[in-house]
């Protein structure tokens, strides 16, 4: 898992309009200038913002990016909530989990 690598790419999302139009156009053609393995990609691209919070994405960026892809923040707050029973715990980052509840 390259958390790093996810994490550039969604705040770079978060802050270039030209990005997000390329990535909306073409989403391959951004991926392919990150280090993301297979997982982290298809959850990008679908996009699976509660497995994205699971890799452990750093909630502030994970929120920009759900409401880039059309996410209200009761959906966004459902869709974290939702991966903890679909998914398990929090692998990494600051949200890291032992318990199943998670920080959400």
């Amino acid at each position: 898992m390259s958390l790093y690598q996810t994490q550039k790419l969604l705040y770079n999302l978060n802050k270039s309009t030209e990005l997000q139009a390329q990535f909306f156009a073409d989403k391959q053609s951004v991926l392919k200038n990150y280090r993301l393995d297979e997982e982290e990609a298809e959850a990008i691209v679908k996009p699976d913002i509660g497995l994205l919070y699971i890799m452990g994405v750093n909630g502030q960026i994970l929120m920009h990016y759900a409401a880039m892809c059309g996410y209200a923040w009761p959906e966004y707050i459902k869709a974290m909530r939702d991966a903890l029973e679909i998914y398990g715990n929090v692998r990494a980052g600051l949200y890291v989990t032992t318990d199943g509840k998670g920080a959400v």
